[in-house]
């Protein structure tokens, strides 16, 4: 088989799907990632824009084949369909994501011939990053799984993350596969590539040695409840009861903690059957133990017909934050009425929610303020870094039973961690069955509960100040930046 056969990149293209994906948790090979993306980029590079379209949806469907398995899971061992239907949509989710490679290949050759000056792989960082912006916050309300910076946490370019965040670290990634690309096929100036590259990767090992932010006080003693109730059992009336004292023995359990976190929903009631009774006098304890009690359940209010996924404080202050970005096909669904038709026939029901409000004040526990999110809020790192001035720490409930033993939850903590890099603070994660964590500001993880059991997470954070250069720039200035960069090839382009 010839080099330039098209079967040949086809394959080569798929290959790189895979390779892409294992860079992520749980398997956590970083480096395939680079190569996967020099295998992809290079089958790109001489192809006509149809020949990168497929291509592109090859990597996409093998790179989303793998990585969001968990969908079928999801849907089939919790939501109670058949294997067949669950099978259809699984594809289905994994058949749309992957037109997003494809739209990036496809506009890149597109690109290059409104400027024939251009190689294909050098538009390619600019256009990939782009793309997966599209993905990441506006498509669907945002899907950012499997964006290229969260499999570099532990790499030399990790460095660059509090500074321009995950989108311009994805940047950094993929000019890195360009000029692999570059040394290999251009004779010229292989030097200063040589140079660029290692500039590229010394100065990433540079900054990872900075804090960026300080410590704001003393230690805290924090402790995190993983309840570990199966999702089949935890909406069952008859196991309210023993779900309540769970929660409340665990707690007197830790009043030593300053701060104790339940997971998302730890509650399978609304406040309004369970505050009088249950909710106020734990809140009495803690206040009487100088402890605060973060918990979380839904909200309803009957006279305007809305329900809200949330968290409430207990103890010396008490107060709420509703969910703001809700998930699609979970807590709302999109594409109506066409969305709500076909999964009515399935037989799938899902929640409605209502966002909470996007100016929510800051909750506070342990006697410091902190950004609240719930679920994946926390892949998006606009909600983390809204009033984060104001803020010593991040919180996350998540309740990841949803996918049971899948790959899922380790992609889940892998983007969490993430957060914590941006913005220079100790991230605590409370999940129902794991993974259940406390993660340092510069992406550690500190300690780590076993997943599917029942179990407290107990150790120390410190409340921290001061704000990292991604905190004041936020994704939006990269973004815009290459998004002028492209503009300017393109009337470039056609000027000449």
């Amino acid at each position: 088989m010839r080099l330039s056969s098209k079967i040949y990149w086809d394959l080569l293209a798929t290959l790189a799907g895979v390779l892409y994906t294992l860079s992520f948790a749980p398997f956590d090979y970083a480096y395939l990632a680079l190569i996967a993306l020099v295998l992809v980029f290079a089958s790109w590079q001489h192809a006509t824009p149809l020949q990168a379209l497929s291509r592109g949806y090859f990597f996409g469907l093998a790179a989303f084949g793998l990585g969001i398995s968990w969908v079928y899971v999801s849907i089939h061992d919790f939501g109670g369909i058949d294997a067949v239907s669950s099978s259809f949509l699984t594809m289905l989710c994994v058949a749309f994501w992957a037109i997003f490679p494809a739209l990036a290949a496809y506009l890149s050759v597109k690109i290059r011939l409104i400027n024939p000056r251009l190689n294909v792989i050098s538009i390619v960082p600019v256009v990939w990053v782009l793309v997966e912006y599209l993905r990441g916050y506006w498509v669907l309300s945002g899907f950012p799984w499997l964006q290229v910076s969260y499999s570099q946490l532990e790499t030399p370019l990790a460095g660059y993350i509090p500074i321009i965040g995950a989108y311009g670290s994805s940047f950094i990634v993929a000019l890195t596969a360009v000029l692999l690309i570059s040394l290999v096929q251009v004779k010229k100036h292989r030097g200063l590539m040589i140079a660029m590259l290692l500039g590229l990767w010394l100065t990433g090992a540079g900054l990872k040695t900075i804090n960026w932010t300080t410590a704001l006080d003393e230690p805290i003693r924090v402790s995190l409840i993983q309840g570990n109730v199966s999702q089949d059992q935890k909406w069952r009336p008859e196991n309210l009861p023993n779900t309540l004292n769970f929660y409340k023995t665990m707690t007197e359990a830790h009043w030593d903690s300053k701060v104790i976190v339940w997971p998302e929903t730890a509650i399978p009631a609304y406040l309004s059957e369970v505050n009088d009774w249950y909710l106020q006098p734990l809140s009495l304890s803690a206040k009487e133990h100088g402890s605060d009690l973060i918990v979380s359940l839904p909200l309803r209010d009957d006279d305007r017909h809305e329900r809200y996924n949330a968290v409430m404080t207990l103890g010396k202050d008490t107060a709420t934050y509703k969910k703001i970005h809700l998930l699609p096909f979970g807590e709302y669904l999109p594409w109506q009425p066409v969305s709500g038709f076909i999964l009515d026939s399935l037989g799938l029901s899902l929640g409605h929610f209502t966002p909470g409000a996007i100016d929510q004040t800051l909750l506070k526990a342990g006697g410091y303020a902190f950004i609240t999110s719930i679920c994946y809020e926390d892949v998006f790192a606009n909600a983390t870094v809204q009033n984060l001035i104001d803020a010593a720490y991040l919180v996350n409930v998540t309740n990841d039973g949803w996918f049971g033993h899948s790959i899922e939850p380790h992609q889940h903590l892998q983007m969490a961690r993430m957060r914590a890099m941006e913005t220079g603070r100790y991230l605590l994660r409370a999940t129902n069955t794991g993974v259940t964590a406390i993660v340092a500001p510069d992406g550690r993880i500190i300690q780590q509960a076993r997943s599917f059991e029942a179990t407290v997470l107990t150790g120390e954070i410190i409340p921290m100040t001061g704000v990292t250069p991604f905190t004041r720039l936020g994704d939006q200035a990269v973004i815009v930046l290459l998004a002028l960069g492209l503009c300017g090839v393109l009337v470039l382009g056609r000027r000449r």
